[in-house]
């Protein structure tokens, strides 16, 4: 059963990427930006797409900061493990001892770890061209407007598939009528237990590289169990 798409999610961002690059200030955005989108038509099998998945010293966007960053480059038919990449961050403020104990990120690692300002050319390098994967858009790409925005007085943009809201639309049409009139609860949007109803083998999860490469297999399977090669990349992506 394939889920109903959304008018509103078929952006035109290739034309948005145009503008964002006449706006953009920092030559590293502007060269991001220049690298161009895809047409949201394009056949999901003829998309180069980037998992990414972040840790972070908490999950307020105001507040906190990232402290790592993985990232794996793949299409529908692999994962592109040589273009894959790791980064520890110094967020520049103490880690909270709760986020320590899920990510199991040091004090003593941060303090040695490059800036976000010092690998951002990398990370728009490997975005470019791409679209972006995330397992709940609101922690990777509002985490990093934020970080630009702090740092360089302006943030980014650039459209994303959201494989946590893309099963919640599966289930959700997957749900009888009964179901919803009783107000039953949607099972688990984890990561993990995302992966699990697709068969998929356990990661050891919050290791923003192995978060990152779970994600890419979890979009691949829920492409082959609920949609098609040729599903227009602009039902998918926010």
């Amino acid at each position: 059963m394939r889920p109903k798409s959304r008018a509103s999610r078929q952006a035109d961002w290739s034309s948005r990427f145009e503008e964002l690059q006449l706006e953009a200030s920092d030559a590293r955005l502007q060269r991001f930006y220049a690298g161009g989108m895809l047409q949201a038509d394009t056949p999901i099998v003829n998309v180069p797409m980037l998992a990414m998945d972040f840790e972070t010293t908490g999950l307020q966007v105001e507040r906190d900061q990232i402290v790592s960053i993985g990232i794996v480059a793949f299409t529908l038919a692999r994962v592109i493990c040589r273009e894959s990449a790791h980064w520890l961050l110094n967020p520049e403020r103490s880690l909270d001892s709760d986020s320590v104990v899920i990510h199991s990120i040091t004090h003593q690692e941060v303090a040695e770890a490059p800036t976000l300002d010092s690998i951002l050319e990398q990370l728009l390098a490997a975005m470019t061209g791409r679209v972006v994967v995330a397992h709940y858009r609101h922690i990777e790409r509002d985490f990093l407007v934020r970080a630009l925005l702090q740092q360089l007085d302006e943030g980014i943009n650039f459209p994303i598939i959201d494989t946590m809201a893309l099963e919640k639309r599966i289930l959700l049409q997957q749900q009888s009528r009964w179901q919803r009139w009783l107000g039953q609860p949607l099972p688990s949007l984890r990561l993990g237990d995302c992966r699990e109803r697709y068969n998929l083998p356990h990661y050891q999860p919050h290791h923003a590289p192995t978060d990152a490469l779970a994600t890419a297999e979890l979009l691949q399977a829920q492409i082959a169990w609920h949609f098609t090669e040729h599903t227009p990349v602009g039902e998918l992506w926010y």
